[in-house]
């Protein structure tokens, strides 16, 4: 089992704790702003970042992915419990616990019962526009900041696109120039001085300007006072009838975490080249859900931006939350003041800045020139998710999924292959269309499982080598090396060529064939008879119309 904090040694411990101190002045102003998107107390978004970050770091694989509620989360507590409490009141506060507590559950079972395999369904393409709608969505919301307009974070896309345009008048100057110095700062040194923390360096430099000049007072944005206090175990008690009204819109947050978390922290382990346990993660979100639960915070997640900040300073291991936790519990004790002062639009230019690798732009171009098929199916990704919402956006993802594997499994290659007189060749070269692989023998390859995609597809393909032939074919025989499980529909198809090559006075024999696939073979009744060829040259040499072939 991977122990916590896997990636720290003593080379990198100064570059893990710098990076730390850098998420704690992201992380904070922004869970603030995401409780007040959710209709909770700011409190309840920095209490997500103490006991639930805490326990997720020290169980999760990533070692990179930062758990936090995030804006997708915030809306949908909002949408969903504004319908059964009044935003602000005690009893909204106790749905919003009770329905962390259920995802918290959801993705524990999901752990128990091993469903983490469900990401291995998504795809590159799948995970750039996924991916890449989220961090679009994300960005409108930093460059309004970064203009000091007023928009709703929390809602779709469009409306936020539209907003920000709405009140491009109410732009404020100062903001601006805070962002544009802010952005400079933050690309000049990520490509001159990397291993400084340019993203902490702007937030203070910019809260001391604001300090100093009172621009706050010139309509730069500002966090405000945040009340003071340690987080405080509690447990939602309501009737059994509102748990079950919170099911549906926990399953959804759930699904929503699920697929970014996982998508995401299979993204950098790629890319840095770690290892990645689905379930193990999903038992992370569990308990850290649990945890926020059950002292005072809402739903939680995995944070897109947050975890590209912290990849753009270096980090590479788990060691930054545990900064996190820390810093956020001293602050809540003693330094509740220190936060007023920070501006939005340096928050914005960081997390924008932070995001723009995700948007996929470089994954895109690249697609376009290998494969249109997949550069469509991650461009249909990206708009459902940017513009229905990261739900549907998951839904049609996993449909996507399913129809780029349909779609590759019902074109499996099929191959008549050739023969020669070189007896250390081992017959599994293709021949030319029309060919026999010796005279009255066909020998057909299948690349893949047999089943309800492409059984007819097969059965066809066997039809055309033997009517296609150059020469009569008397025996046809099927090389299953790689055919590794046939499904009920497949077996049918079989049956069905089986019958028409009796018809076409046609034997049928196998070669090949797994241990597994001939067990599986015996119980569709597909081996009534049949001989079963250990290589592909024994066939021949036992069935070819005339002479023999050495064997491999």
């Amino acid at each position: 089992m991977q122990r916590p904090l896997a990636g720290l040694t003593r080379h990198n411990l100064v570059t893990e704790l710098t990076a730390g101190v850098t998420l704690l002045a992201i992380a904070i102003p922004l869970n603030i702003g995401y409780a007040q998107i959710a209709g909770l107390p700011p409190t309840a978004g920095l209490y997500a970042l103490v006991v639930p970050t805490l326990i997720y770091a020290l169980v999760v694989s990533s070692r990179q992915l930062v758990v936090s509620p995030d804006a997708a989360a915030a809306a949908l507590v909002a949408s969903s419990i504004g319908g059964l409490a009044t935003a602000g009141s005690t009893d909204y506060a106790t749905l919003a616990l009770a329905q962390a507590i259920i995802c918290g559950v959801m993705f524990v079972l999901m752990s128990v019962f091993k469903l983490g395999f469900l990401a291995n369904f998504l795809s590159k393409p799948i995970l750039v526009g996924f991916v890449g709608g989220l961090a679009l969505d994300i960005l409108v919301s930093q460059i309004a900041k970064m203009l000091g307009v007023k928009i709703d974070s929390g809602g779709e896309f469009v409306d936020k696109v539209f907003g920000l345009v709405a009140d491009l008048e109410t732009i404020n100057a100062w903001s601006v120039a805070i962002s544009a110095v802010s952005v400079a700062v933050l690309l000049l040194g990520k490509r001159f001085l990397r291993a400084v923390p340019w993203a902490l360096v702007v937030l203070i430099l910019s809260t001391v300007l604001v300090v100093l000049t009172g621009l706050d007072q010139e309509g730069v944005d500002v966090l405000g006072e945040i009340p003071a206090g340690p987080p405080t175990l509690t447990w939602p008690v309501i009737d059994w009838r509102m748990w079950m009204a919170l099911i549906p819109s926990a399953i959804a947050l759930t699904l929503v975490t699920t697929a970014e978390g996982l998508l995401v922290s299979r993204s950098y382990g790629e890319k840095h080249r770690y290892p990645f346990h689905a379930n193990r993660d999903l038992l992370a979100f569990g308990l850290g859900n649990i945890a926020a639960g059950a002292q005072g915070s809402f739903s939680m997640g995995s944070s897109t931006s947050r975890t590209a900040a912290m990849d753009q300073a270096g980090s590479r291991t788990q060691l930054p939350s545990l900064v996190l936790a820390a810093g956020t519990l001293l602050l809540l004790l003693f330094g509740t003041t220190l936060l007023a002062d920070i501006p939005s639009p340096a928050i914005g230019a960081v997390v924008g800045v932070a995001i723009l690798p995700l948007l996929g732009v470089r994954e895109f171009r690249v697609l376009w020139r290998q494969d249109r098929f997949e550069f469509a199916i991650g461009a249909v990704c990206f708009l459902v998710t940017l513009f229905v919402g990261a739900i549907p956006g998951i839904v049609v993802a996993f449909v996507l999924a399913l129809i780029n594997l349909a779609k590759r499994a019902a074109n499996p290659a099929i191959d008549v292959l050739a023969a020669d007189d070189d007896a250390k060749q081992s017959l599994l070269e293709d021949a030319a269309a029309g060919a026999t692989t010796a005279p009255g023998v066909v020998v057909v390859r299948m690349a893949a499982p047999l089943f309800f995609a492409n059984g007819t597809v097969f059965s066809a393909a066997v039809k055309r080598a033997v009517t296609g032939a150059d020469e009569p074919v008397k025996h046809v025989v099927i090389d299953m090396e790689a055919v590794t499980d046939i499904d009920v529909t497949g077996a049918e198809a079989f049956a069905s060529l089986e019958e028409w090559l009796d018809e076409q006075g046609v034997s049928l024999a196998f070669s090949r064939v797994r241990v597994a696939t001939k067990a599986r073979l015996d119980e569709l009744g597909l081996l009534s008879g049949q001989t079963v060829f250990s290589t592909n040259r024994e066939a021949v040499a036992a069935l070819a119309a005339a002479g023999s072939t050495p064997q491999d």
